[in-house]
C-alpha cells in the first residue's frame, strides 16, 4: 500500500475529528503534541540512551565555502536511535503531523500547498532560508 497524498490524509483527519473541532482545541493539542515529540527525543537520550546529546557551539570559518561549511557543521547527536524510541517518536511524530493537518482543515489550508510553497522558498533561498 503505497502512503496516502497529504490531501489524502487531511481528508481522513476531517472525517475522524470529531472531538476537538474547536480552533482552541486543535491548538492546544497541536502544542500538546509536540512537546510530546520533544519528550520522546528526551527520553531517548535520558531513559535509553540510544543517543547522545553532545552540543557545542557551531563555529565556521570565513574562507570555508558552503558545502565545506555543511560538511563541518555537527547534528549534536551522537549514536542511532534503537528500534523502540524510533517507534515512539514516530507515533508522536504522526500524532502532531495529525493536530496539524487538523489546524489547516479548521483554517482552510490544503497541505500540499503550505509544502509546495515552502519547497519554492527554500529552492529560491537555499542555505540561507533559515538564516
Amino acid at each position: 500500500m503505497s502512503a496516502p497524498s497529504l490531501q489524502a490524509f487531511q481528508d481522513q483527519v476531517s472525517e475522524l475529528l470529531l472531538r476537538h473541532r474547536s480552533l482552541l482545541d486543535v491548538l492546544s493539542k497541536n502544542g500538546q503534541s509536540s512537546a510530546s515529540v520533544n519528550r520522546a527525543v528526551a527520553k531517548a537520550i535520558t531513559d535509553c540512551g540510544c543517543i547522545e546529546l553532545h552540543a557545542t557551539k557551531q563555529s565556521f570559518e570565513s574562507e570555508v565555502d558552503l558545502e565545506e561549511a555543511k560538511e563541518v557543521a555537527r547534528t549534536h547527536v551522537r549514536g542511532e536511535l534503537c528500534e523502540n524510541c524510533r517507534e515512539i517518536i514516530s507515533t508522536e511524530l504522526g500524532r502532531n503531523i495529525f493536530y496539524m493537518s487538523a489546524l489547516c482543515n479548521l483554517l482552510d489550508i490544503n497541505m500540499d500547498e503550505v509544502v509546495q510553497k515552502e519547497s519554492q522558498k527554500c529552492s529560491t533561498l537555499g542555505l540561507f532560508n533559515l538564516s
